[in-house]
């Protein structure tokens, strides 16, 4: 998959950020044996140095993916992500008509059973409705949000989604299946559209603020394009 460089979109003596393809693992995992290629060991071969990734995202989601270069720098990375001290913003393409703005305040339960707070807050960028039948509606409506967690639970923004009836499309096992269907059968996609935008942060050592954008990968771009007629 990964076959040309990891595109780094910032980097100093003690942290680099990639922007991550979609269907890219963090690193290895045992509910993935199919995947042959991590970030992790790629983006070592690439430095010719060791990395430490300081949060994770998911396998099909692109963007915006954090690594410190030293041993020093991953737990104190680590404690600001856990301490809700890193913004961090997703843009999402979801099922139907969102309202302008949204609060999602809904507890998740962890494998072990743990329920935790979760907080998402979403603001509407666009909205389109589409010529396209599905089920007994004569038309589509899509959705392109912006989504702010406050918290980082496992899934969290897939789940929050789907709760409020709003799911990403190309989410499985969240999303729905008709729309993920309809989304392979009609525009050969099969990414789930969820894009880590940007993180913002005060570099631990410096005290200086961080910005970190991701451009939006190529799927995400053209999906973009073909339902709401511009990038």
């Amino acid at each position: 998959m990964a076959t040309s460089p990891l595109s780094i979109l910032y980097q100093t003596e003690d942290l680099v950020a990639i922007n991550k393809p979609h269907g890219l693992l963090v690193h290895r995992s045992p509910l993935a044996s199919d995947a042959s290629e991590f970030a992790v060991q790629l983006l070592r071969d690439q430095l010719g140095q060791k990395v430490y990734p300081v949060h994770r995202l998911d396998r099909k989601t692109g963007g915006v993916l954090l690594f410190a270069l030293n041993e020093e720098m991953n737990p104190t990375m680590q404690v600001l992500f856990a301490e809700g001290k890193i913004h961090k913003q997703y843009l999402a393409i979801v099922r139907g008509h969102t309202p302008d703005t949204l609060e999602i305040d809904y507890p998740l339960r962890r494998e072990d059973g743990v329920v935790q707070e979760a907080f998402t807050g979403l603001k509407t960028l666009q909205r389109t409705e589409i010529e396209v039948p599905l089920g007994q509606h004569p038309t589509s409506r899509y959705s392109l949000v912006e989504l702010t967690p406050t918290t980082g639970r496992m899934h969290q923004l897939r789940k929050h989604m789907a709760h409020v009836f709003h799911p990403i499309i190309g989410d499985r096992p969240h999303g729905c299946n008709k729309q993920n269907r309809l989304f392979k059968e009609r525009f050969s996609m099969t990414t789930m559209l969820l894009h880590a935008q940007h993180l913002h942060f005060q570099h631990p050592a410096s005290g200086e603020p961080i910005y970190i954008q991701a451009p939006l990968l190529p799927e995400f771009e053209r999906m973009q394009r073909e339902l709401f007629g511009s990038d």
